[in-house]
């Protein structure tokens, strides 16, 4: 809070908009571009308003929108798939750009011989995902994902107090944010790419919960 006003350094507009740390850097180093608001100094430390990054975000997401993927919307609505089809149906060429409220949220997982898993997903799972970057209305929509503000994919996870504790201890001491994921993903055995989305649904939390204190 600076001046009764909730503002937030990059590894806070990192968690709150979900982007990497570099791409914050990337936005804020490209700012005539992407029209990314101008940070300001307080106490030695870099800052941004809450409500630019929030104006700015809506905007970029606007943005990227307009140049969406055309979808498959072909086949049966029940159909399980594996990643390679989900990501031809979102029109991607590989499964690594499946997004992660996607990837990290299958309907099914099969065990293979090897050891590895098979994510699937109902065909009308993947579609629900894709009308969620339009907010498009679907039959299949995942519960949640409708009205003025959705839910981080992360809000229930059982080990989000993990991650909770680990940046409200950060900001007690002012440690630097940014080795935070490594750190939650030792401590969980987790991916730091799971560590991150988890820090970042902790981090809006308790973004939130500030702005309701604040009416």
């Amino acid at each position: 809070m600076i001046g009764g006003r909730v503002a937030l350094d990059r590894a806070g507009v990192a968690a709150h908009t979900g982007a990497a740390y570099s791409t914050v850097n990337h936005w804020h180093r490209h700012r005539a571009r992407f029209d990314f608001p101008e940070g300001f100094q307080h106490d030695g430390c870099e800052w941004f308003w809450l409500d630019d990054i929030e104006a700015f975000h809506a905007a970029h997401q606007t943005a990227k929108r307009a140049e969406l993927t055309k979808v498959d919307r072909r086949g049966d609505s029940e159909d399980l798939i594996g990643s390679g089809t989900a990501a031809r149906v979102l029109g991607y060429k590989s499964y690594r750009n499946l997004p992660d409220t996607l990837y990290d949220h299958p309907d099914r997982i099969e065990s293979l011989p090897d050891g590895r898993v098979r994510r699937l997903w109902f065909r009308r799972t993947v579609w629900a995902v894709a009308d969620a970057r339009t907010g498009r209305q679907s039959t299949g929509r995942t519960p949640g994902t409708t009205g003025a503000r959705k839910p981080h994919p992360y809000a229930d996870d059982p080990r989000l107090p993990a991650a909770i504790a680990l940046l409200t201890e950060a900001d007690h001491t002012g440690r630097d944010r940014r080795g935070l994921g490594v750190a939650l993903a030792q401590q969980l055995g987790i991916t730091q790419r799971t560590a991150q989305r988890l820090l970042a649904a902790a981090s809006e939390r308790a973004v939130w919960s500030i702005r309701s204190v604040l009416g």
